[in-house]
């Protein structure tokens, strides 16, 4: 059986000099300061500020808005399917007054 052997590419001699460090298991100094310094200048390289599409305040407020809306919303569905009243009564402040006075009348 006919089996191709694939070139492998040459190395630089830099990239042959630390494979061969490499193999021994031994490192010079001179070779580990170099990667540091090249890991630092990379590393310098990808720090950049992160622009944010929404800011984080206008986040919160949207957050606000919308636990307001389902309470507005859980409030209207609970009178006015649950309750067979009228939805928008839920706004309404004598529906409020009437339920704190049920709510309240024993504690007289």
């Amino acid at each position: 059986m006919n089996e191709r052997k694939v070139a492998e590419p040459k190395k630089t001699n830099t990239e042959a000099e630390v494979d061969v460090e490499k193999a021994s298991g031994e490192e010079s100094a001179e070779t580990r300061k170099e990667r540091r310094e090249q890991k630092k200048e990379k590393r310098r390289g990808k720090h950049k500020y992160r622009i944010r599409l929404i800011p984080i305040w206008l986040r919160l407020l949207i957050v606000v808005i919308l636990l307001a809306a389902s309470l507005a919303a859980g409030t209207m569905v609970g009178y006015g399917v649950v309750g067979k009243g009228d939805p928008m009564d839920v706004f309404d402040k004598q529906t409020w007054m009437h339920v704190y006075n049920v709510v309240y009348k024993d504690a007289e």
